[in-house]
C-alpha cells in the first residue's frame, strides 16, 4: 500500500511540474503582441490586503448614487426647490414642486445680452493688443484684429435696426463701438500695438462701460426679482420649506447677482441653510448636476447628525478641525504664528462671501 501511494504522489508530482513547464512555455511562446502583457505579476499579501481597503472607497461612490437617487426623490415630494443658473444670457431659474412639472422661467431681456457684448467686445480687444504692446517684430495680432474688426463694423452699422435695445441706450453702445473701431483702424494702420495709445483707448472706452455694465445689472436684477415675486406668491406657505441654490465660479462668487436675488426672498436665517451658493469649476451648469449637488448636501447632513449628532457638520471640511489643529502645533515647533480665519459653528449663516469691511473700493463707483 505504501509502495502504490508513493507511486502516486511521484506520478502528480510530475504531471505538477509538467503542467508547470507548459505554462511557462506557453507563456514565453507567445506572440509580441500578447507576451508584452500576458503572465502573472507578482504581489505581496501587504499590497492585496492594502488594494482591499482603498477598494472600499471607491466602492463607495455607487452606494452614494443609489442612495442619491433615492434622497433626491424623497426630497422632490415634499419640498419646492428653485435653481438658479448662470448662463451667458443672464441665467436660467427653474422651480421644482412636489407632484407637478418644472417651470423654467422667461429669460432676462436681449438687451442685457446686447449691453454684456458690447462690453466685452471692448474687453477682447485688449486680449489681442497686450500680448504684442510694443513690440513691433510681432505680428501675431494682426489677423485676429482685423477679423474682429470686421466683425465690430457689421454690428455697429445694424445697431440702429435693433428693436432690442431701447432708444436712449443706444448712443453709448455706439460710442463703444465705433471707438472701438476706430482703434483697431490705427493699430492695423500702423501695424503695431503701441503702450500710449491703448492707455488712451482704455481711458476713454471706460466711463461709457461702466454706464452700460450699471444698465445690464440692473436690467437683470429687476427681471429675477420679477420673477421670484410671482413665484413666491405661487408657493404661498411652502415658500418657508422651499430649497434653493446658485453656482458660481471663484471670481463670480463675490457680489453673486443670482445668490443675492435669492438672498431677498429666502432670507437671513435661510443661507446655508435652505439657500446654498456651490462653486462648480466652470460658469454653467446643467440642472441635473446642480440637483445632484443639492441632494448629497442634503443627504450628508442627515449622515452627520447620525453619526456625530451635529446636522451640518457635514457642510464642514471633516478633518478641517483637527487639520487646523495640527497647523498650529507645528507652526508652534518652527517658531512661527500661524496664520487662520476665525473658527465658524457648524450652521453659519454667513453670506458665502467676503463679508469682513476694510479699505480700498468696493465697486465700479467708488474707482476713480
Amino acid at each position: 500500500m505504501y509502495k502504490i501511494l508513493l507511486r502516486l504522489t511521484a506520478g502528480m508530482l510530475a504531471a505538477s511540474l509538467a503542467t508547470g513547464s507548459a505554462l511557462a512555455q506557453g507563456t514565453t511562446n507567445l506572440p509580441d503582441y500578447l507576451a508584452n502583457i500576458s503572465g502573472n505579476t507578482a504581489s505581496s499579501p501587504s499590497d492585496v490586503a492594502t488594494r482591499d481597503l482603498l477598494q472600499l472607497d471607491i466602492g463607495m461612490f455607487s452606494l452614494y448614487d443609489r442612495a442619491s437617487t433615492i434622497y433626491r426623490r424623497n426630497i422632490l415630494a415634499k419640498h419646492p426647490i428653485i435653481l438658479a443658473m448662470f448662463t451667458n444670457q443672464g441665467g436660467q431659474l427653474m422651480l421644482f414642486r412636489p407632484g407637478q412639472p418644472p417651470i423654467t422661467a422667461p429669460g432676462v431681456p436681449k438687451v442685457y445680452q446686447i449691453l454684456k457684448s458690447t462690453g466685452h467686445s471692448t474687453m477682447a480687444i485688449s486680449q489681442v493688443a497686450i500680448p504684442s504692446v510694443n513690440n513691433p517684430a510681432d505680428k501675431r495680432w494682426i489677423a485676429p484684429m482685423a477679423a474682429y474688426r470686421t466683425q465690430m463694423k457689421t454690428a455697429l452699422n445694424g445697431l440702429d435696426a435693433s428693436t432690442d435695445i431701447q432708444a436712449d441706450w443706444k448712443p453709448a453702445v455706439k460710442e463703444i463701438l465705433a471707438t472701438n473701431v476706430a482703434y483697431m483702424d490705427d493699430c492695423l494702420a500702423k501695424g503695431s500695438v503701441t503702450l500710449e495709445p491703448l492707455l488712451a483707448f482704455a481711458k476713454k472706452q471706460g466711463p461709457n462701460i461702466k454706464l452700460i455694465i450699471n444698465w445690464a445689472a440692473s436690467t437683470q436684477v429687476k427681471h429675477w426679482m420679477g420673477v421670484m415675486d410671482e413665484w413666491s406668491k405661487m408657493l404661498g406657505p411652502d415658500m418657508a420649506k422651499t430649497y434653493a441654490a446658485s453656482n458660481t465660479i471663484y471670481v463670480a462668487r463675490q457680489n453673486n447677482v443670482l445668490f443675492s436675488v435669492l438672498a431677498q426672498y429666502f432670507g437671513p436665517e435661510a443661507i446655508n441653510d435652505r439657500l446654498m451658493l456651490i462653486e462648480t469649476m466652470g460658469f454653467t451648469t446643467t440642472p441635473e448636476d446642480m440637483l445632484t449637488a443639492m441632494t448629497r448636501i442634503i443627504g450628508d447632513r442627515s449622515v452627520g447628525e447620525l453619526f456625530f449628532g451635529n446636522y451640518k457638520i457635514m457642510d464642514f471640511e471633516l478633518m478641517g478641525g483637527d487639520g487646523r489643529k495640527t497647523i498650529v502645533s507645528e507652526m508652534q515647533k518652527r517658531g512661527k504664528q500661524p496664520f487662520l480665519p476665525p473658527a465658524v459653528p457648524f450652521g453659519s449663516k454667513q453670506w458665502p462671501a467676503l463679508i469682513t469691511p476694510g479699505p480700498g473700493p468696493t465697486s465700479l463707483d467708488d474707482l476713480k
